[in-house]
């Protein structure tokens, strides 16, 4: 790369003049997937029995969100401009929050647990077979730690794509985000069809963590205001975990230790997700699949 055709901007990013106009002159893989999860999310409110008004707002938001990359994506086609482009690295995480607010509007009561009454089979059958009693041997601390772990698991594609920048790896965020946002999504776009409840509310107290530390009423009080009631399966905690460490292997396998980071980040929550009863083995493993599933994807499709 000559020294010419190359523009320095903050946070140390050489960003090439070329490179910048052809991220900002099409469609990413990534907005791909958020816009046809939004399609679908609107699609799916018209089919599922929801209130009215919720059909309604979900198809007026959704419709207008895509809208809205259209004209942002055609605005940076016409005058690639540097915001623009940064903007667009960002946008697709606050879109998968509204996305997982979005199937909390489409939860519906339901009275009977009979996939919970299998799922907290096999988990009893992992904890009591030695996981809770390895995890609590060394008193709070290994519980500390998981329940840090399972808190940080919003903050990993943020760091993700601040690794990307601060590596001058920018150019491959679409591919990082793409892997991230296909695993996540994946869970989200299943949870109407899998009506649940965790076991820490379906089996209060069964199982529960010997030591209720300050990190897990951290949780608890999180998962009081902005957790939802539609689904616990897949776990899109896990398959955020690992989508992420997937997707930073897909776009900077070096330096190595960010993808063994979050892996090891990964592995610490969904051991969180049944340890802590925020999940069921089986939202773990599905979640895991999930983050395969795109990670598989991406191969294919070669990014």
């Amino acid at each position: 790369m000559s020294t010419a055709n190359v523009a320095r901007h903050p946070f140390g990013i050489a960003i090439q003049k070329r490179e910048r106009i052809s991220l900002a002159a099409s469609v990413r893989r990534s907005e791909w997937v958020i816009a046809g999860f939004m399609i679908y999310a609107a699609a799916l409110a018209l089919i599922l029995p929801v209130a009215p008004q919720v059909q309604a707002r979900t198809v007026i938001v959704n419709l207008a969100i895509v809208l809205g990359y259209a004209v942002l994506i055609r605005f940076a086609s016409v005058k690639p401009i540097l915001a623009l482009s940064v903007a667009r690295d960002w946008l697709p995480l606050a879109l998968m929050l509204l996305a997982y607010r979005e199937m909390g509007w489409f939860a519906m009561p339901h009275h009977g647990h009979a996939l919970e009454a299998h799922w907290v089979v096999w988990d009893s059958a992992v904890l009591h077979g030695g996981l809770k009693a390895a995890i609590e041997a060394f008193g709070p601390l290994l519980p500390g730690i998981l329940e840090i772990s399972y808190a940080l698991v919003y903050t990993l594609a943020p760091f993700s794509v601040a690794m990307l920048y601060v590596y001058g790896r920018r150019a491959q965020v679409d591919r990082f985000l793409f892997v991230f946002a296909l695993g996540v999504l994946l869970c989200y776009a299943q949870f109407p069809f899998w009506p649940s409840e965790p076991p820490r509310t379906v089996f209060f107290g069964q199982d529960f963590p010997a030591y209720n530390t300050v990190f897990r009423q951290f949780n608890w009080w999180m998962l009081s205001l902005c957790g939802i009631h539609t689904s616990v399966f897949p776990s899109a905690h896990v398959a955020g975990a690992f989508s992420a460490a997937f997707g930073v292997w897909r776009a900077m396998p070096r330096p190595k230790w960010v993808v063994r980071a979050l892996l090891v980040m990964a592995v610490l929550i969904a051991t969180a997700t049944v340890y802590g009863r925020y999940h069921y083995l089986a939202d773990a493993m599905a979640g895991l699949l999930m983050a395969i599933l795109a990670l598989a994807v991406a191969r294919r499709l070669r990014l």
